[in-house]
Order: structure tokens, then C-alpha cells, then sequence
């Protein structure tokens, strides 16, 4: 007597001995019903394995009928189904959010990046967090011009077409809100890592270094001390940057992730100031003027200032300072199980390379030296990963970077203890997340 298994709508025949009589004990029968176990624990991802390994059978209960998936047996989706590739369904959960209320209307709001389920040290565009003072433009290419005017012998002005024939180079580094982690100067204000941190990203920028424009124009090496950007969009973003700062590592860039630029990210031409607030990234950039003095514009006068103990505005203290943060386990996450855990997260620093990374799990009593994943770049993202066996209890997850210069993150009283606790800007202390016997992962501040 012959069996049959139906596979994509066929039935074929199968050998006599394709069914035997299942010894309980066997470990035939052993090994099913632990992969049966094991894909229903996995969840959604391995159900069809789970059902074929614990009972290979239909639903109509037919000892002889073995069922497939749909995308083992069918034809799937044509080549550039969609023209530009987006990510799975599954994952529409993964998105950049506003917080409400953060800003009288969203034109002038933030966007916040999910770090918590993002991989390695580069942000995908469609995740980069957004910043704007007065709304995004999707400008017209053709019709966009940059100026370089001031202290030079030959102002100029480009074409995108022109930019873009130029020696172009691509680095990655990471732009950070100067406002980042703002809400938690006074006590714990909000529950995740995408909105204490997420106003950070990391992407690689292609475009022409500003020293070949500025050389290109003239400029006048003897008096000329800074450059103002200046932005083409409503809020007429201008910001003042040291020549010296210009020179080194300063790139008007057009590309993002190996293409251009996304609207809300300044296509067609922003300014890429490596280490330096996002502020001073300026987008849409239109003009570039060099002269010999700070032009205390309204952005930087009154704007993006420290607010120190003593009632002082400190000013153009634009640099981010070494910072890191663990993004899993983080807050509003839950651990299901106790045991073994990845501790994983971010590092990055305005002044350089990050050179270690020590993780605590007990608010700061003890340190371990996480793992530092390659690549380590200047100004970008890096990487950390770290063991960990979670014995069931209240624990206090911490992560404090040091970076090649010496710096040492601080904690947050001793930032306090310099800052005050009514800035808004600049605050990089370290970050503790509390995994309570539960699982449940919240925000706190400790030590």
C-alpha cells in the first residue's frame, strides 16, 4: 500500500516505509517534539517548522498529507517590484517618532531614531532622526545654487552640476542634536533610548571637502578667521564656524548612504561639521561666507547656548563630548527569561576615536571592558557588545566610554556638579537602565 504527500498542489506517491509507528521514547520522536518546542518558543518566524516537526500532517487531521509553506511551493514577487526597495512588513513596527508636544507645530520638531533596533554603526536614511526649525523643502537641483562670498578674491558660484564635478570624497561620521538627552538634565523624564538618544545618527557623506571651494575662491589666509553657513530654508539657519575647523575635515556634501540626500536630511547640499552639534550641519546650504570675526547670529547668540550654574550663557561650545548608551536591553524593553544576554550599544565621540567602553551592571560598582566592534572611526559611531548572565534580580545597566584623548564620560552628578541641572544643550552623562526582577527594563538616574 502506497502513501501520498500533496506539495504544490500534486500528490505524489511516497515510499511504504515514509510512515512508522512512533516509538515514544525513540529519539526520532524526541528530536521532533524538541524542534516542536523550540519554533513554538521562537514564535511567528518558525510556526510552519513547528507544525512540521511535531506532527506532519494537515489540518484535517490526515496522517498521510504533509503541508508546505506558501514560499517553498509558489512563485514569489518580480525583479524592482517596488522601484525603491523598502523594508518587510514585518517591520513597519521600526520607525523615527515625534514626541507630541514638543514643539508648538511639527515643522519645527524632531524626529527621533529607533537606536534600540538598529544594527551596527551606520543609520539607514529612512531612520535618520530629523531636526527642523521651520519645516523641510524638497528643492529643485536645477535651480539650487551655493555662493561663496566675504573674505575671498573671486566669489563664487556653483551649480549642483558644478559641485558635483569636483574631487569628491565619502567618510562616516556621526551628527548629534546639540539638544540631544535634554529632557533629562532635572530627573528621568521619558521611558526609551529612541528618545533620550535618538536624536543621534551615523551615516556615511560623499561631497567635496570645503577646503577645495574655499581655495578655489581665494580666501584670504592671513585675516580670514571663520565661515558663516547659511541655509535656504524659512528659519534662515546661519551658523559660525572656526576657518581652521573648515579646513580639516569639513564636507558639502550631497550624498547619504551611497545616494542623495533624503529631503528632510537637506537635499540637494548640506554641510557635514564633523564632531560639532547638528546645528552647524547646515541644510540646504546656499552660501558660505568667510570673514574674521563670529557673526553672533540669532541661532548662536540666544540659541544653542549652556545655561551654567552661576546664571551665564555659555556660548559656541559646539563640540559633543564622548557619549554612549546601551540599546538592548534598554528602556520599555522586557527580558522574557533569565540567563545569558547580549549587552550591546553605541559609543561615539566629537573629538575622535572611542578607545574603550565599560559596562556595569550594578550602577557602577564594578566595571567589565566590553568589546569594541570594527570598524573604530573618528567622529562615528562605534559598536559595543558584552556577556552577560542575568541571575533573575534587580540590576542597573550602565555603559561609560573613554575616548582617545583621555576623556571619560561622566556620570550624571558630576556633570551636575559643573552644569547645574537647568541646561539643555550638551549633556552627555552616563545612562542607567534598571532591569527590574520582571524583566522589565525602565529608565533611571543613578550615581
Amino acid at each position: 500500500m502506497n502513501k501520498s504527500i500533496a506539495m504544490s498542489g500534486r500528490v505524489i506517491k511516497a515510499p511504504e516505509n515514509f510512515l512508522v509507528k512512533e516509538d515514544a521514547k525513540s529519539p526520532e520522536t524526541m528530536r521532533r517534539k524538541f524542534l516542536a518546542a523550540t519554533a513554538a518558543g521562537a514564535g511567528l518566524g518558525l510556526a510552519s517548522v513547528a507544525k512540521a516537526a511535531s506532527n506532519p500532517v494537515s489540518g484535517q487531521g490526515d496522517p498521510n498529507i504533509l503541508e508546505l509553506p506558501m514560499h517553498t511551493t509558489g512563485l514569489g514577487m518580480p525583479v524592482a517590484a517596488n522601484g525603491y526597495g523598502v523594508p518587510s512588513q514585518f517591520e513597519k513596527g521600526l520607525q523615527r517618532r515625534e514626541s507630541p508636544g514638543l514643539t508648538r507645530v511639527s515643522a519645527a520638531s524632531v524626529a527621533f531614531t529607533p537606536l534600540q533596533g538598529t544594527f551596527g554603526i551606520i543609520t539607514p536614511s529612512g531612520l535618520h532622526f530629523e531636526r527642523h526649525h521651520q519645516g523641510w523643502w524638497d528643492i529643485d537641483p536645477s535651480k539650487h545654487r551655493l555662493m561663496i562670498n566675504g573674505m575671498v578674491k573671486t566669489p563664487k558660484v556653483y551649480t549642483m552640476d558644478d559641485i558635483m564635478r569636483l574631487p569628491s570624497v565619502s567618510r562616516i561620521h556621526f551628527i548629534e542634536c546639540g539638544a540631544n538627552t535634554a529632557m533629562e538634565w532635572g530627573n528621568v523624564a521619558v521611558p526609551t533610548v529612541q528618545y533620550t538618544h535618538g536624536m543621534v545618527s551615523c551615516s556615511e557623506f560623499t561631497g567635496v571637502p570645503l577646503s577645495v571651494l574655499l581655495e578655489h575662491a581665494g580666501y584670504d589666509k592671513k585675516k580670514g578667521k571663520y565661515i558663516l553657513a547659511e541655509g535656504a530654508d524659512g528659519s534662515g539657519m546661519t551658523r559660525t564656524i572656526p576657518l581652521d575647523r573648515a579646513l580639516d575635515d569639513v564636507i558639502v556634501a550631497y550624498g547619504m548612504n551611497g545616494e542623495m540626500l533624503r529631503p528632510e536630511n537637506g537635499y540637494p547640499l548640506r554641510l557635514v561639521v564633523p564632531g560639532i552639534q547638528g546645528v552647524s550641519w547646515v541644510k540646504w546650504l546656499r552660501r558660505i561666507e568667510v570673514g574674521d570675526m563670529k557673526w553672533a547670529t540669532k541661532d548662536e547668540a540666544i540659541h544653542y547656548v549652556d545655561l551654567m550654574p552661576d546664571g551665564t550663557h555659555r556660548q559656541y561650545s559646539g563640540i559633543q563630548e564622548a557619549k554612549s548608551v546601551i540599546t538592548s536591553p534598554s528602556g520599555g524593553q522586557i527580558l522574557l527569561d533569565k540567563g545569558f544576554h547580549n549587552i550591546s550599544g553605541l559609543a561615539w565621540s566629537g573629538r575622535g576615536k572611542i578607545k574603550r567602553v565599560d559596562v556595569s551592571v550594578d550602577g557602577g560598582k564594578n566595571w567589565r571592558t566590553a568589546r569594541l566592534e570594527g570598524p573604530i572611526l573618528s567622529k562615528a559611531f562605534t559598536r559595543f557588545n558584552i556577556d552577560w548572565v542575568w541571575n533573575g534580580k534587580n540590576a542597573f545597566l550602565q555603559s561609560r566610554c573613554i575616548d582617545d584623548t583621555g576623556y571619560v564620560q561622566p556620570t550624571v552628578h558630576q556633570l551636575r556638579e559643573v552644569r547645574g541641572t537647568r541646561s539643555i544643550y550638551h549633556n552627555n552623562m552616563i545612562q542607567t537602565w534598571c532591569v527590574a526582577e520582571s524583566g522589565e527594563v525602565s529608565n533611571v538616574q543613578v550615581g
